[in-house]
């Protein structure tokens, strides 16, 4: 008889796989400091991209009309001029002089740091570059000798809103300028009406104006902007305080110096009439002014 051998295969008994350690819960402190570090992180690329890219610019009076209305909110360039110290939240002096600078063009409209005191944002149009010479004679300007040309359009025609009616009453003044410019559309509602012209640069570039009455300031002594300014000007003629004032706080800026510039409007990103409620969300809709939304410069 022969004996036979054989060698058996013996297979572990089978079953489920021991969960993994479960890590222990962060603690309230860490997800805290985590928080915390988040937010900061958030805040310091928000604060670099809004000093150096792209930051937003409301506009709170009529001296840009008819191409900027109260309410209005942009976003603008901070790229296209290079930077300085007001390029930077309060204006930390951290960027000595102007770095990348470059000069606007004329018909440029502008976001800058207004004198004397240098700590509020005004927007105008560039109209007079370093050499030009430039004077106001009977509301027309004259640009290095010659005359803009300057043509009637259509009345420029607004409805009396709720933020020029706000503005009006914080600076004394009416929403209309005056009683002879306000006048009841065919809806019932109150609007402005104004004459309106084009005025058109020498190099072809154009934009329309208001010119609404007769004030002092439509004859002005003839100016040679020195180097590093800038003679800048609202669109608004008769509601602008600009380089046509000699800068004294709140009543005008005379010629800027390029440095104070902030950047180039870029396009318009939301506008509203001001009527809106927090308590009304349908509100936040009816307010806008969609129309007005994307415009370009």
């Amino acid at each position: 008889m022969t004996n036979a051998s054989f060698t058996a295969d013996v297979t572990p008994p089978t079953g489920p796989t021991p969960p993994a350690p479960t890590p222990a819960p962060a603690s309230a402190k860490e997800e805290a400091v985590d928080t915390v570090r988040f937010l900061a992180l958030l805040a310091i690329a928000v604060l670099i991209f809004r000093s150096f890219f792209l930051s937003p610019f409301n506009i709170p009076s009529e001296s840009m009309q008819p191409r900027l209305l109260i309410g209005d909110y942009l976003l603008v360039n901070k790229m296209a001029y290079g930077y300085s110290k007001y390029s930077l939240p309060f204006s930390v002096p951290l960027i000595p002089g102007r770095i990348f600078a470059r000069t606007p063009e004329r018909g440029d409209v502008v976001v800058f740091k207004a004198p004397p005191v240098n700590d509020n944002d005004y927007i105008k149009r560039v109209i007079g570059l370093p050499g030009d010479s430039v004077q106001v004679k009977d509301g027309v300007v004259w640009l290095n000798g010659k005359p803009l040309q300057r043509e009637a359009m259509p009345d420029f025609v607004i409805p009396v809103t709720q933020n020029m009616i706000d503005a009006s009453r914080a600076t004394g003044t009416l929403p209309c300028y005056a009683p002879e410019f306000e006048e009841i559309a065919a809806d019932g509602q109150r609007q402005c009406r104004y004459k309106r012209f084009r005025e058109t640069l020498p190099g072809g570039k154009s934009y329309a104006i208001l010119d609404i009455t007769t004030i002092p300031e439509d004859n002005t002594p003839l100016v040679v902007v020195p180097e590093g300014h800038l003679f800048l000007m609202g669109d608004n003629r008769d509601r602008s305080a600009d380089s046509r004032f000699r800068a004294m706080e709140n009543q005008g800026i005379g010629l800027v110096p390029e440095e104070n510039l902030v950047g180039h409007a870029l396009v318009g990103m939301f506008s509203t009439d001001g009527s809106a409620s927090w308590l009304n969300p349908i509100s936040w809709f009816t307010a806008a002014r969609w129309g007005r939304i994307g415009d370009g410069f």
